[in-house]
């Protein structure tokens, strides 16, 4: 077939056809379309109780909404619920009672109980305030749940809620003082007139009556300024831990919304830029029978008054910031099932330590169980990635709970008894644990981990203390398991490299049948032949091993050519042999392939599913080793595929704009041209919790942000580039690419356009502006390469 270069302007909406041989024509008004094109896929898999019916989401009809379906296990056919049918089932979160035959859950923001022996549903409150933190305590007699800022008991023998605590909204009030000038005036009434000592006595008799034939009220916790940020009931009711906020400020940036309803340029508050002020935080436990705070003291935890390594790069550093006691914050601690063991995950506000304690709920104080500290920043599948992001932890029994860590330099698995204070490591080795859970009888773990190799997921099982990982699923992609609750089936929502997700069912044994239930994919998808790229490795210049896509056009359509891509996030996976969420990218370099370019899409340093270092492999120099990785990927394309040198294309979103911008400004000899989208250009503007883990701040480490920011590289632009930017990004904000503008007009360079999307956020939303922002890249792509 004659190869045919295609030269297109930019008339939005237009249809660019791009021939490929002995298969349909891929245009970019359908691919940029997204799943109106491929197809919405299932999601939020959920069993009934008898374990015997799968219900999903799943937009099948392409409507405004999901719809909620359900399967048979033995039919394995799928159905729509109807939505009176759907009004009444259980929620699917939830607590259980003790043997599982109650689940209370909220729905419309009231409390329903499920009672799975009658088939009934029971609404215990009726009420307009929100509710949260619902669970069955103990004897399984009573339900606990939060409203406003405090704990209520809901009694089902009584059917009484009783409040457990009085926390309130106010200043606590002052006590009286009296001068000694108005103590004599009060003493000389008493003792020279009657009147006044006998109403005195009258109305201290009044109120000790009172205080004896009434109930007392809880004793009020005032918020003096502050906020609950949250609060839990331990599983006998006898204590509560909370904590109080205060705030810090606003100090949200303003953006302007261009075009909306009333023709006004509207203003809105967006995020704070990194180094803002953030609010604190000091927590408590409230003894319910003696109506008593107590304070968590957390200043006395190891190593608060460590100094951060990175102080050392600057030696003039005022003295004042070294060995100040660091803030931290803790988590909402779980209680054990009975003998009401409160374990906590507390957190740096630095994101260099994270601690687990034991509090003693009778004074507040607490033991150390674990420290994880990281000169870069904690982190992990399995292990919140920010320090107020809520951790997963678990009780296997009253005595032993579960918890991950990187302490090897891979998330794992690792079990602590509280009584005879043993660490067990379950799981070893140089793969990751994504996900964990129990089983009902406690013997065993099931795990969801990237064990086979870093472009697998599978769903696995290993005794309670360890041992084989015995593998449940098979077929090689991406396994989102959830488990039945007799636990003898799996609802598995899969996806392969060009294969978008389905449910699927299977028995929970290993080799067992793997029924598919639902099709979700278009027919005209169905049509192309999307390929499989092949997940490869390349030498990065330090010796370690790099993992990319590779897509290869056919001999006889190869050009020469290559781009390669950026995936966004940082901290995300790409070369994989999963459904990739950058779907659209995915198609586009299918086409990219079908007109003779090579496509590379590499996970650089800081990708996730390839343990600590690689994850922290950026810290406080970005556009280091996730640019040179990139450089180093160009090197393997020109020696090992054939791609010339000069002809090599950059481009990406966010933080794939951000490395095409470095890409472009400091490897000019490399890449020839590149379209940066959303990019940040200035790490100093970006968010706090995802900046300051990797820099720090701009105030304590200004080295870092400056050889991390695009802006300061701007004089190194050589080639061509192309910004593309939505106006109303309120992730990474048009200011970004505003000021980096204003920087490249000061340096008189001209090879460079941009491209603005007036109503488009950080995702953008429309399909016309997905087909003219990469109509725009590929003409970047087909004129300069």
């Amino acid at each position: 077939m004659k190869k045919i270069y295609l030269m297109l302007p930019l008339l939005l909406g237009a249809v660019i056809s791009l021939a490929q041989e002995n298969q349909s024509v891929l245009t970019f008004d359908e691919i940029m379309s997204g799943e109106d094109y491929i197809g919405k896929s299932p999601s939020k898999a959920f069993w009934a109780k008898d374990s015997k019916t799968i219900y999903f989401y799943w937009n099948k009809e392409n409507n405004a909404f999901e719809s909620l379906y359900k399967v048979d296990t033995k039919s394995k056919q799928y159905s729509k619920v109807t939505p009176e049918e759907e009004k009444h089932l259980p929620s699917a979160y939830g607590s259980w009672n003790s043997d599982q035959t109650k689940k209370v859950y909220i729905k419309n923001h009231n409390l329903f109980v499920y009672d799975f022996k009658k088939g009934v549903q029971k609404q215990i409150t009726n009420t307009l305030e929100n509710k949260s933190n619902v669970k069955f305590l103990d004897d399984n007699t009573k339900i606990a749940y939060k409203q406003g800022n405090n704990i209520f008991i809901w009694d089902e023998k009584t059917g009484i809620t009783n409040q457990v605590t009085n926390i309130v909204r106010g200043n606590s009030p002052k006590t009286p003082t009296t001068s000694p000038q108005n103590t004599f005036l009060e003493e000389q009434q008493k003792e020279l007139f009657e009147i006044v000592r006998r109403r005195e006595e009258r109305k201290e008799a009044v109120e000790q009556h009172n205080e004896l034939t009434s109930i007392q009220p809880k004793e009020k916790i005032y918020l003096n300024g502050q906020y609950l940020s949250d609060i839990v009931v331990s599983n006998d009711a006898n204590y509560a831990v909370f904590s109080l906020g205060k705030s810090a400020g606003n100090y949200a940036t303003e953006m302007p919304v261009w075009v909306e309803g009333t023709g006004y340029v509207k203003m809105q508050n967006a995020r704070p830029k990194v180094g803002s002020p953030e609010d604190t935080f000091k927590s408590f436990v409230y003894d319910v029978n003696k109506d008593t705070v107590y304070t968590i003291d957390l200043s006395q935890l190891s190593g608060t008054q460590d100094t951060p390594k990175y102080f050392e790069n600057y030696p003039e550093r005022d003295s004042s910031l070294l060995n100040q006691t660091r803030k931290v914050v803790m988590h909402p601690p779980h209680f054990s099932p009975h003998n009401n063991y409160a374990v906590a995950d507390v957190r740096a506000y630095d994101n260099k330590d994270r601690w687990l304690i034991k509090i003693n709920l009778q004074d507040g104080s607490f033991e150390e169980i674990d420290r994880q500290h990281d000169d870069a920043w904690i982190g992990g599948p399995g292990i919140s990635g920010w320090n107020f992001w809520i951790e997963p932890i678990g009780w296997i029994n009253e005595n032993t709970l579960w918890y991950q860590s990187e302490k090897t330099g891979y998330s794992h698995l690792y079990t602590y008894n509280v009584e005879t204070k043993e660490t067990k490591a379950i799981t070893s080795g140089n793969f990751e644990i994504h996900k964990t859970e129990v089983s009902k009888d406690k013997k065993f773990f099931y795990l969801t981990s990237n064990k086979e190799n870093s472009s697998e997921v599978h769903f696995y099982k290993v005794g309670i203390n360890g041992g084989e990982m015995v593998k449940i699923t098979k077929a090689v992609g991406h396994h989102n398991i959830t488990l039945s609750p007799d636990e003898k089936y799996i609802a598995d929502i899969y996806s392969y490299s060009n294969k978008p997700e389905e449910l699927y069912i299977q028995a929970n044994k290993p080799n067992a049948e793997w029924v598919k239930v639902t099709k979700s994919t278009t027919e005209a998808f169905d049509q192309y032949e999307w390929r499989v790229p092949n997940v490869v490795t390349f030498k990065a210049k330090d010796g370690k091993d790099v993992h990319a896509r590779l897509y290869k056009p056919e001999e006889n359509k190869d050009q020469h050519k290559a781009v390669i891509f950026v995936h966004g996030a940082g901290y995300l996976q790409n070369a994989h042999n999963w459904w990739s969420v950058y779907y659209r990218e995915y198609m586009f370099h299918n086409m990219l392939v079908d007109n003779g370019y090579t496509v590379l899409d590499i996970d650089y340093r800081a990708s996730a599913g390839y343990g600590r270092e690689w994850r922290t492999g950026i810290y406080r120099h970005m556009g280091g080793l996730d640019l040179s990785d990139h450089v180093d990927g160009a090197k393997y394309l020109v020696e090992q595929q054939g791609v010339d040198k000069n002809r090599i294309g950059i481009y990406g979103g966010s933080y794939g704009g951000f490395i095409t911008l470095m890409a472009m400004f400091n490897e000019s000899e490399t890449f020839k041209a590149g379209a940066a989208i959303r990019s940040v250009t200035d790490w100093a503007h970006y968010n706090h919790p995802y900046t300051s883990n990797i820099l720090n701040t701009p105030a304590l480490d200004p080295e870092a942000f400056k050889i991390s920011s695009p802006i300061y590289f701007a004089e190194g632009l050589k080639g061509d580039l192309l910004i593309l930017h939505g106006m109303v990004d309120d992730n990474v904000q048009f200011q970004d690419v505003v000021r980096l503008s204003q920087r490249l007009i000061e340096l008189k360079k001209e090879n460079w356009n941009m491209a603005l999307y007036p109503i488009e956020p950080h995702g953008f939303k429309e399909t016309t502006s997905w087909i003219d922002e990469y109509k725009r890249i590929f003409n970047l792509f087909q004129e300069k390469l």
